[in-house]
């Protein structure tokens, strides 16, 4: 006789539940592979699930729990500078393939105009998706908040503000700056300046702010006209460099808040008969293609890009099976680590 009891038909989650002596919902957690399960439970619900030859039926799980089983990933730029910035696609590729492990369709989406936005938020609306990643956000962009309040999960890519409410994973952004400045300090440089990201994005304001308690540290003194306001963007390096150049011409060392503003920086110093490293040594962050490409080779502190953008999606999809608490949201802090090339 069937351990179930039944004659015909297939073992129910019920069914697994009793014969495991769990309730529903953690088997429900152990087949969408939620961490928040004790090993006891788990093992209990494994031998269950294999004694009576339970297999999960997917499109009934997914409409008895509203799941379309598919994850936006949200990003508020252009589709060339999507493609230019290594950044962007270090993420992708993260986010992809954690997904495609846990068997997710992605959906990318570009919002580039007030238009778009509104056309996104009502496609949240109808639920289109499970959750919603969110890379690039500047600190006055609401949309976190409208996703949330839609009851829908949420992971960013970096932060809004100090005090984000909504799950986030970011990397140690002062410590690079702090980092960049230390090493350029070590190598002799007194007229240390900075190419900044848009200060609207938490991001930027945390390397700014490393790169001045890196001045300190090193007994080097602040100065302003040693400060300069970039984009993230290539152009935005080259602006930013000129403008160094023609208020600070001692300069003798910049650290760029990203390195494709550093190869921006480089190509005006290239113009301006500046050698890179002998008259001016020059630092980047990421640590990415870029960096290892340029002519000489940048010095660049590495952020896990590839790495964050998987951890993006593992806490959105345990979010997923089991949502946090508004004063619980996860949240999660990546190291960062200085690689020295020819540049410095």
């Amino acid at each position: 006789m069937a351990a179930s009891g039944r004659q015909t038909g297939r073992p129910t989650l019920e069914e697994v539940a009793a014969r495991a002596g769990v309730g529903r919902g953690t088997v429900s957690r152990v087949i969408n592979g939620s961490p928040r399960v004790s090993e006891q439970a788990k093992a209990a619900v494994e031998r269950a699930v294999a004694e009576l030859g339970y297999v999960p039926n997917r499109a009934a799980r997914a409409l008895a729990g509203s799941r379309t089983d598919a994850v936006a990933l949200v990003i508020p730029e252009t589709e060339s500078r999507l493609f230019a910035e290594p950044y962007f696609l270090d993420i992708i590729r993260g986010v992809s393939g954690e997904l495609a492990d846990a068997d997710k369709q992605l959906l990318l989406t570009l919002i580039r105009s007030e238009q778009e936005r509104q056309r996104f938020e009502q496609y949240l609306a109808a639920q289109r998706v499970d959750g919603v990643l969110l890379v690039s956000v500047h600190g006055s962009d609401p949309l976190p908040d409208q996703v949330r309040a839609l009851g829908l999960p949420a992971v960013l890519n970096g932060r809004r503000t100090e005090d984000e409410r909504v799950a986030f994973v970011d990397s140690d952004n002062t410590g690079a700056g702090r980092t960049a400045v230390a090493h350029l300090a070590a190598r002799g440089r007194r007229a240390v300046a900075t190419i900044t990201g848009p200060l609207d994005m938490y991001v930027a304001r945390c390397r700014l702010d490393g790169y001045r308690e890196g001045l300190t540290d090193a007994g080097l003194a602040p100065d302003e006209t040693l400060v300069a306001n970039g984009d993230f963007t290539e152009e935005g390096g080259r602006r930013a460099m000129r403008e160094l150049l023609d208020r600070r011409p001692d300069l003798d060392a910049v650290f760029a808040a990203s390195d494709v503003m550093a190869a921006g920086a480089r190509g005006v110093l290239r113009e301006a008969g500046r050698r890179v490293p002998e008259d001016v040594a020059l630092v980047g962050v990421d640590d990415s293609a870029v960096a290892r490409h340029m002519d000489p080779p940048l010095t660049s502190v590495r952020q896990p890009i590839e790495e964050m953008g998987r951890t993006m999606a593992r806490l959105l999809l345990q979010e997923i099976a089991e949502p946090s608490g508004p004063d619980e949201q996860p949240r999660q802090m990546l190291p960062t680590e200085l690689v020295v090339r020819a540049s410095s």
